[in-house]
């Protein structure tokens, strides 16, 4: 049972950044691609990122947050990382990464079946 543990969310100003973590310490994260995912008040999660396993060569991202959030991650402390920059106040939800076994966020990274474990979720509000 591979257990993910998030953090970094808060609250943040409008065009400020917040980097999110992901990181599992009983087990490797480098055979698993890491989606992110957020889910807005009374609403479905949605995908937001993916990085592909082992060397993250392969990134997918959500057309809404495109040029603005990046996907990487660093195998030596088993964590996953979403950088997200010029935030908005329509990023305001909870973020979850999740964790896909030799995933390759193709075009079924948006899907939540593809996903075999997953973070509690953080919080993160963009407010002035």
């Amino acid at each position: 049972q591979l257990r993910l543990v998030e953090a970094g969310g808060g609250l943040v100003q409008p065009g400020g950044s917040l980097r999110l973590s992901c990181a599992t310490s009983q087990y490797t994260l480098d055979y698993y691609a890491v989606g992110w995912f957020r889910q807005f008040p009374g609403k479905e999660r949605e995908a937001v990122s993916c990085i592909s396993h082992t060397d993250g060569t392969t990134t997918n991202y959500a057309d809404s947050v495109k040029g603005r959030f990046t996907a990487s991650r660093d195998n030596a402390k088993n964590t996953a990382y979403l950088q997200m920059d010029t935030l908005r106040p329509e990023d305001t939800a909870i973020y979850y990464c999740a964790a896909d076994l030799w995933g390759d966020c193709g075009a079924s990274y948006s899907s939540e079946r593809e996903y075999d474990y997953w973070g509690q979720g953080t919080q993160v509000t963009v407010s002035s």
